[in-house]
């Protein structure tokens, strides 16, 4: 399973060896100050927005990989079963949201706050993942 950690500056997902091999890439690494929102969501399939780019997703399984909308590009790494860390950027960041699997949800929940501390510039207006933009 994926990790989620704070190296330096930076937020980094750190994939085994077999999830970047499904994923069709490496590491994730985005900036710390990119990260302006970070919730806990218990539906692995909340995640699913857009439609599937690259990497793997095996419906009721698995999906990693990247997904593309309206809005940009996500970085998934899911399963069913497992509640999911989402880590919102902004627009200058080269994903617009980061979902990684937690074995459970208090490992997720003291994730969410090892990062919220972490970021310098969280939003903390609402407590939920926000919409996607609507384009212009």
């Amino acid at each position: 399973m994926a990790r989620i950690r704070v190296e330096g500056d930076d937020l980094v997902i750190r994939p085994t060896l077999w999830e970047k091999a499904a994923a069709h890439r490496g590491d994730v690494r985005v900036p710390l100050t990119s990260v302006c929102r970070v919730t806990v969501e218990p539906d692995w399939w909340r995640t699913m927005r857009g439609s599937h780019r690259s990497g793997t997703c095996v419906p009721g399984l698995v999906c990693i990989g990247t997904r593309g909308h309206q809005g940009g590009e996500d970085f998934v790494d899911v399963r069913p079963g497992r509640p999911s860390v989402y880590v919102e950027l902004r627009p200058s960041a080269p994903f617009r949201l980061l979902a990684v699997a937690a074995r459970n949800a208090p490992e997720a929940e003291a994730l969410a706050r090892r990062l919220r501390r972490a970021a310098p510039n969280i939003d903390a207006s609402t407590p939920w993942r926000q919409p996607l933009p609507v384009p212009g």
